[in-house]
C-alpha cells in the first residue's frame, strides 16, 4: 500500500512554461512593518500581471501559472505572513500582505489583475472591499479587537479581479465542515449519536454509495453546526479576554507575571472539521463532483484525522479567520464591495463551491461589468472524470479570453 503525502495530489498536473521567462524573488515590507516574499515571473514584453495569493497556501507553483506566462501575461505568486500556517492567521493582516504585493507591482508600472482561487477567491474580495472604502472608514481592528493600520496603508485596487471556484470564507466554510456531534472539546472521539453525520440511522450510507439524509436532519444539523461555532467563539473570547486583561495589568504595575499571563499560548484545538454533508449525500446542492471531500474520499474518516480546516489556531485567529460567526472574510458580504471588472468562475466538480454558492456570489457582486461562466473540473482544477480535460485547462481558455477582452 502506497503512503498519502501530506498535500500530495492537491493540484492536476500542469504544462510546461514558455522560454524567456525573467523569474525574480522579493522581499517586501508591509506597512506595519511585516516581511512577505513574493515570485515574480515575467515573460518578454509583458506589461500586465496577473497576481495569485491565498491567505494560508504557498501559490508559488500554482498549476495556472504557467498558462499565464504562455498567454504572455506575468505572474506575481506571494505569500502571506502565515504560508502554510493556520495558527495565527488573521485576514486582516493579510490585506495588509496582500497591498505591499499591488504597491509592488504598481512602482514597477505594470497593470494588475488579481486571481483568487478557494480561499484567495475570497481574500480578494475582501481586499477590494477594504480597497475601495477611504481610509478613515476601513476596518480598524480585528474581531478581537487587535488595531489592524489599514486605514494608514496603501491599498491600491486592482484593474480587475478573477474569482475562481472561490468558496464562501475560510469560516463560512468551515461552519458547513464542521461536525456537530462533538460532545466533548477535549475529546476527539466523543459523539452525540443522534447528530452523527456518519450514523447509518441518520441516512449515511457506505462509500461510495451516496448518503440520503432527510430534511429534519438536515436542518437540526445544520443548526447545530452554528451552535457548535457559537460555542467555540464563546471560548475564543474568554482567552481574548484573559490576555487582554493581563496586558492591562502589566502595562500598570510592570508585573512580570502578568506579562506571562498575556503571552501564554491559548490555542484552539478544533476536532473534526471535515463534514460537510453534501460531501457524502450528492443530492444536496447537486453538480458534477465525485464522492468525497477536499481531504479525501472517506470523509467518515478523514473527518476524524490531523489534515481539515481550522484544527489548530490561536483565538484571535479563530475570530478573525474561522469563525462564521465573527469573521470580516465573508465572501458575500464582502462581494458588494468589488466594483471592478470581474470573471466568476465555476467548476461543474466544485466539492466546496456549489451551484448555488455562485448564483449568489453572482448576486452579491457590484462589479457593473460582471462576467460568470464555468468550466468541468474538479475544486483544484482536476478533471471530472478519468481521461477527461483537467479542470485547470479549461479554466485557462476562459481565463485567457477574458483577460484578452480586459487588456
Amino acid at each position: 500500500m502506497t503512503a498519502t503525502q501530506l498535500g500530495s495530489g492537491r493540484y492536476s498536473s500542469t504544462i510546461e512554461g514558455p522560454d524567456g521567462v525573467a523569474t525574480s524573488v522579493h522581499e517586501l515590507s508591509t506597512s506595519d512593518d511585516a516581511k512577505v516574499t513574493g515570485v515574480l515571473r515575467v515573460p518578454r514584453g509583458a506589461t500586465t500581471v496577473v497576481t495569485i495569493m491565498h491567505p494560508r497556501q504557498d501559490v508559488t507553483h500554482h498549476p495556472l501559472v504557467p498558462y499565464l506566462l504562455t498567454m504572455g501575461y506575468g505572474v506575481w505568486t506571494q505569500g502571506s505572513r502565515s504560508p502554510n500556517n493556520d495558527l495565527n492567521l488573521l485576514h486582516e493582516q493579510a490585506i495588509i500582505d496582500f497591498a505591499a504585493g499591488h504597491v509592488f507591482l504598481r512602482d514597477n508600472g505594470f497593470g494588475v489583475y488579481s486571481l483568487g482561487h478557494s480561499g484567495g477567491g475570497t481574500l480578494a474580495a475582501f481586499y477590494c472591499q477594504q480597497a475601495a472604502l477611504p481610509p478613515d472608514q476601513r476596518l480598524a481592528t480585528t474581531p478581537s479587537g487587535r488595531p489592524v493600520p489599514l486605514a494608514d496603508t496603501a491599498i491600491p485596487l486592482p484593474d480587475g479581479c478573477i474569482f475562481l471556484a472561490p468558496h464562501p470564507g475560510q469560516g463560512a466554510l468551515l461552519q458547513r465542515l464542521i461536525d456537530p456531534s462533538v460532545v466533548d472539546e477535549s475529546d476527539p472521539l466523543s459523539v452525540d449519536p443522534d447528530l452523527d453525520p456518519f450514523n447509518p440511522g441518520n441516512g449515511f450510507r457506505p462509500a461510495p454509495q451516496s448518503s440520503s439524509y432527510d430534511e429534519a436532519f438536515i436542518t437540526r444539523y445544520r443548526a447545530a453546526q452554528e451552535d457548535r461555532v457559537r460555542r467555540l467563539d464563546a471560548q475564543a473570547r474568554e482567552y481574548v479576554s484573559d490576555a487582554q486583561q493581563a496586558n492591562r495589568a502589566f502595562k500598570s504595575g510592570g508585573d512580570a507575571v502578568d506579562r506571562r499571563r498575556a503571552i501564554a499560548p491559548r490555542v484552539m484545538t478544533v476536532f473534526r472539521t471535515d463534514a460537510d454533508l453534501r460531501n457524502v449525500d450528492l443530492s444536496l446542492d447537486p453538480n458534477d463532483r465525485p464522492y468525497g471531500s477536499l481531504f479525501g474520499r472517506r470523509p467518515d474518516l478523514t473527518n476524524y484525522g490531523l489534515v481539515g480546516f481550522g484544527r489548530l489556531s490561536t483565538a484571535e485567529a479563530w475570530l478573525s479567520t474561522w469563525s462564521a460567526l465573527s469573521t470580516n472574510a465573508t465572501f458575500i458580504d464582502c462581494a458588494p464591495g468589488v466594483t471592478v471588472p470581474t470573471l466568476l468562475l465555476e467548476f461543474t466538480g466544485d466539492q466546496a463551491s456549489y451551484p448555488a454558492d455562485i448564483t449568489a456570489m453572482s448576486a452579491a457582486l457590484a462589479a457593473s461589468d460582471l462576467t460568470v461562466q464555468s468550466a468541468a473540473g474538479t475544486h483544484f482544477g482536476g478533471p471530472v472524470t478519468k481521461g477527461a480535460a483537467t479542470g485547470t485547462s479549461l479554466a485557462a481558455q476562459r481565463i485567457e479570453s477574458w483577460l484578452k477582452a480586459h487588456t
